[in-house]
């Protein structure tokens, strides 16, 4: 399995160089995948060193042959404590690529791709017992609704969660196919594939907790990164980008930034883009998951 065939790096340029890497400095990928982005801050080291971080073991078999690199199978929402076993306690930077691999999406069994026949798995890591499978044929209307709602911004989600629990004691949700046949009743004319896009998202994000597994990402990246270290994240829906947003401006997932007596910003990061930064239209045309990518750089304070 090539690199290219596994995932083509997003926005490789700008992620490197809001790295702004120093050739003996301790660098964290925290999302692996093909190993793009990794390969590249690799090329800048000397006497520094990589830790590459993927839940989807899949991702080993890319890691490139040399001293210079750490891979460590886990969900990125531990690395604190796993980069603790291996005596890191600070580092001088940290990315993560919040996409899902082209690997993952365009593997049948995994259940990811509204193209092709597979079980309502949507499983990134071997540890999750939850399925989408399992989501569709029990979780209670309600919680169904929500999950649509949120998760995959479904205009007509509270149909749809009414639908699923009348569809499924009928016969149970078993594959993408079956499922994507059904949706096909509630989607809005010449806009079915965004609308299938959507489901699956909503579907993928409660399965692997991606929104708490963020929250926690963020959470020990300010404990990790030294003074002047370097957050470079990039995020594909507007759930993530508003999170990851709100928790480099504020400091905080909610509420208002606070202020000291001089008034002042308190916050641990301090944001070096103005917005966040999007992919080009040269980029978009040789890849067009590049589309919805939003990069968003900071330093610690």
């Amino acid at each position: 399995m090539t690199i290219h065939e596994y995932h083509i790096p997003v926005m490789l340029d700008p992620c490197i160089e809001g790295l702004a890497i120093d050739p003996n400095g301790i660098y964290v990928d925290l999302t692996f995948g093909g190993g793009g982005h990794s390969r590249e801050i690799l090329s800048k080291l000397e006497k520094g060193h990589l830790y590459a971080f993927d839940q989807d073991i899949d991702a080993e078999e890319n890691v490139p042959d040399s001293p210079k690199i750490t891979f460590i199978q886990a969900n990125f929402r531990d690395f604190k404590k796993y980069l603790k076993l291996y005596g890191v306690r600070e580092v001088d930077g940290i990315l993560a690529d919040l996409g899902i691999s082209s690997h993952q999406i365009d593997e049948p069994s995994r259940g990811f791709s509204t193209r092709f026949e597979g079980k309502l798995d949507m499983r990134m890591g071997g540890d999750i017992k939850l399925t989408a499978r399992e989501i569709l044929n029990t979780y209670e209307e309600s919680r169904l609704h929500k999950i649509f709602g949120i998760y995959g911004e479904v205009k007509n989600a509270r149909t749809l969660a009414q639908a699923v629990v009348s569809q499924r004691v009928i016969k149970p949700f078993e594959t993408t196919t079956e499922f994507k046949a059904f949706l096909q009743r509630y989607a809005p004319k010449g806009k079915e594939f965004k609308y299938f896009a959507q489901v699956f998202q909503a579907l993928r994000i409660e399965v692997n907790d991606e929104m708490g597994a963020l929250e926690d990402m963020l959470t020990q990246s300010v404990d990790v990164l030294k003074k002047d270290g370097r957050l470079v994240v990039m995020s594909y829906h507007s759930l993530e980008d508003r999170m990851v947003k709100n928790f480099i401006n504020k400091g905080k997932f909610q509420g208002e930034v606070e202020k000291d007596f001089f008034g002042n910003l308190i916050r641990p990061l301090e944001p070096l883009t103005r917005g966040a930064l999007v992919a080009d239209e040269n980029e978009v045309s040789q890849n067009p998951r590049a589309r919805s990518a939003k990069l968003r750089i900071a330093k610690r304070n």
